[in-house]
């Protein structure tokens, strides 16, 4: 048994119908060539099969009556494949819409809490004679960063590697044994009563620094809680929809040399550019910035264990500036800014400090505030580093690979990318009620790359 970080345990204190907790993976695979009819069938067969699970896949929240208070995980090497894993097709004719209405759908479910906390959904019939795999897995048992390390343990950059499970890959460490990695053991190990105490003045004089520096004219750092309230910001219901775009790495990287930037940097004016117009046309439009929520990992470069390690910082979207040159240099502001500030903290003090910013925060989605009071920010963009070899699985190539990511009251949109292979590819998931026609953001996403490649002039 072991005992939830307390960040990791408020993502099931904050569950609910409206706002289930978990993430998902979408990829999306080109068969091999000269495939045999039956080379799903196969692979369906084998994935069911696979009958050993390594952490996280094996982890289940303890029975317990203070399961809501004091979580802690146990094994289960005896769960059901049959529920964790399912294989459907899209109806025809299978194309990017078929197969966003299912992922949406699929995405809206909230899961069962008293079985390990993930599935695992193989579609078939894409058209182009590609199939797709959907994975969710509870945010308290994964963070996108952890989740993209299981996805590059289960394939290969060589084709000819057999399928494998992704919940049967061994990782780096095993419970039963309490062997791990040098990494792994000093994520697992619990930091004693003199760490924590000795980092929180660090962590909070950094939480004090932000808030004096941040009411300041002229410097860009962001504070919590200056959002404007917008339309992203309403209470939600459990329904999703979920849009998705694929760029070139390379184009994103010349962008942001150009634009003296880096590529988080263009990819918050992409975003910033895109919701500007998307709630103009509605008349939505706040008079101020919006401002960015924005998870940055602090996983080590060798962990593979259970839980979240993020951090957040907050930067300005420069909604509220007409001209585009102006929008991308003030949002390099305000992210240089705040990489500053969370730099400056010493590394035992993260998790301290990220309890201190995120805490309020939990506590009003908790009392149910969510969507009711200010917002802490208005959207949460992240951009997750990914495999950067073209991976496959059982042979059959990996195209493309999109996240999928949670809401909640007061937050109705999420955009997270994820790079592979030379490109990077956005997913937007937002709420069904709350955002009608959501899809439309990715089209001006693109959109609002034509006019950065325009102005900067890139090709």
């Amino acid at each position: 048994m072991k005992r939830l970080k307390p960040m990791d345990a408020a993502w099931l204190y904050v569950d609910s119908p409206s706002t289930p907790m978990h993430v998902a993976g979408l990829q999306i695979f080109s068969l091999p060539e000269n495939a045999p009819d039956d080379f799903l069938g196969r692979m369906a067969a084998q994935a069911r099969e696979a009958q050993s699970f390594a952490p996280p896949w094996n982890l289940k929240l303890k029975a317990s009556p203070l399961r809501g208070v004091l979580p802690a995980w146990e094994r289960d090497d005896d769960l059901d494949i049959d529920y964790h894993f399912r294989h459907s097709a899209l109806p025809a004719p299978g194309g990017e819409r078929e197969l966003g209405v299912l992922v949406s759908r699929l995405h809206s479910h909230p899961m069962d809490v008293t079985r390990p906390l993930w599935e695992c959904h193989l579609i078939e019939g894409l058209e182009g004679g590609r199939f797709a795999i959907y994975t969710k897995m509870h945010h308290a048992l994964v963070d996108g960063v952890g989740g993209m390390r299981m996805v590059q343990r289960a394939m290969s950059s060589d084709p000819s590697t057999p399928f494998r499970a992704p919940w049967s890959v061994g990782a780096d460490w095993q419970q039963d044994t309490g062997t791990a990695s040098n990494a792994a053991r000093k994520t697992l190990a619990r930091p004693s009563f003199r760490d924590v105490a000795g980092s929180v003045p660090s962590a909070a004089r950094a939480l004090f620094e932000s808030y004096r520096a941040g009411g300041h004219d002229g410097d860009a750092l962001m504070r919590p809680y200056d959002a404007p309230h917008s339309v992203l910001n309403n209470r939600i219901s459990g329904q999703r929809r979920f849009a998705t775009q694929q760029y070139s790495m390379d184009l994103l990287k010349r962008l942001a040399e150009a634009s003296e930037g880096t590529i988080n940097d263009v990819v918050l004016a992409l975003c910033s550019t895109a919701l500007r117009r998307y709630l103009k046309e509605s008349n939505l439009l706040p008079r101020q910035s919006l401002v960015a929520g924005i998870p940055v990992s602090v996983r080590p470069g060798d962990d593979v264990a259970v839980g979240t390690a993020i951090s957040f910082i907050l930067a300005g979207l420069a909604t509220d500036v007409a001209d585009t040159r102006k929008r991308v240099e003030a949002i390099q502001r305000s992210t240089a800014r705040a990489k500053e500030h969370l730099q400056a903290l010493p590394k035992e003090a993260l998790d301290q400090y990220t309890m201190l910013l995120m805490g309020p925060y939990i506590a009003q989605l908790m009392l149910q505030l969510g969507g009711r009071t200010a917002p802490m920010f208005n959207v949460a963009i992240s951009n997750v580093p990914g495999p950067k070899e073209t991976l496959y699985l059982g042979g059959a190539r990996l195209e493309a690979m999109y996240p999928v990511s949670l809401l909640m009251h007061g937050q109705a949109l999420n955009i997270t990318c994820v790079s592979y292979a030379g490109t990077l590819n956005f997913g937007y998931t937002g709420c069904r009620d709350t955002l009608p026609s959501m899809q439309r953001l990715s089209v001006y996403t693109s959109e609002a790359l034509d006019e950065l490649k325009a102005l900067y002039r890139v090709r």
